[in-house]
């Protein structure tokens, strides 16, 4: 199997159960430390529902992203900039981001979007940096979308979950996600690091929150930064910010809006 995202080959790695019923395999690349499923053939059925229903973490995932990078792109990017959320799903980081204050705009090639209705992105205005959230993991051609994306910016803040050092086998990991088959691309930190330095970019990551971008950025000092979320920061920086809650309605009202 060639790796989706060096072109090296892959080997085998395991056999697991999909839906409960497609045995499919898995395949690890030694040369970027990237793991993929087989072609994944089953994603009509994985994708029946836009939202999937074992996300139970949809809404505090969020809520506790919008308070992080709200904290990064006050202190790192332009806060009156444009922003775009790349895989928006149903719009919902969108309009949250949009309720503290940052220009937000919605991208979904498969999602309809409810939250952030009028505020899709029309492809032409520049964008400060993208936010990815929980999509790479989703990607079955991981190098088109990410060269997809730095057209837009070259700044992307993303989640996934890491591989650890050791690939958990298959029932010891949620993140394989094998009840619902929506998961077919794995990074470890290490291919996170051999995605950076071919586009030239820096990689940052306190664990969960991940940047690449051509800034220089002290690792030491981010991951600092994101963890004072936790004790009120985000909440000052909203008070700071003026929320479009109430103007987009407005904007709406009005009719100036294009519903994409």
């Amino acid at each position: 199997m060639i790796c989706r995202l060096c072109n090296r080959e892959a080997s085998f790695f395991k056999e697991g159960i999909i839906l409960n019923k497609y045995n499919i395999k898995y395949y690890f690349c030694d040369h970027c430390r990237f793991l993929q499923t087989e072609y994944p053939y089953w994603l009509n059925e994985s994708y029946e529902s836009s939202i999937n229903p074992f996300d139970t973490g949809l809404v505090k995932r969020n809520i506790d992203l919008s308070r992080k990078i709200s904290i990064m792109l006050y202190y790192y990017f332009n806060r009156k900039g444009k922003y775009l959320d790349y895989a928006g799903g149903c719009g919902l980081f969108t309009r949250m981001m949009r309720d503290i204050g940052f220009d937000f705009y919605w991208k979904d090639k498969y999602s309809t979007n409810i939250l952030a209705k009028g505020f899709e992105y029309n492809n032409k205005d520049d964008i400060d940096a993208v936010t990815v959230i929980e999509a790479f993991e989703h990607f079955v051609k991981p190098v088109e979308e990410i060269e997809s994306i730095l057209k837009i910016s070259s700044n992307i803040i993303f989640t996934t979950e890491l591989l650890p050092g050791e690939i958990p086998k298959l029932l010891n990991w949620w993140y394989y996600g094998q009840e619902h088959g929506q998961h077919v691309s794995f990074y470890s930190s290490d291919t996170l690091a051999y995605i950076a330095n071919k586009y030239g970019l820096n990689f940052i990551t306190d664990g969960r929150i991940h940047l690449f971008t051509k800034r220089k950025i002290n690792k030491t000092m981010y991951s600092i930064l994101l963890k004072t979320s936790e004790f009120g920061s985000a909440g000052i920086i909203t008070k700071k910010m003026k929320s479009k809650t109430a103007s987009d309605m407005e904007l709406m009202q009005s009719g100036k809006f294009k519903e994409s």
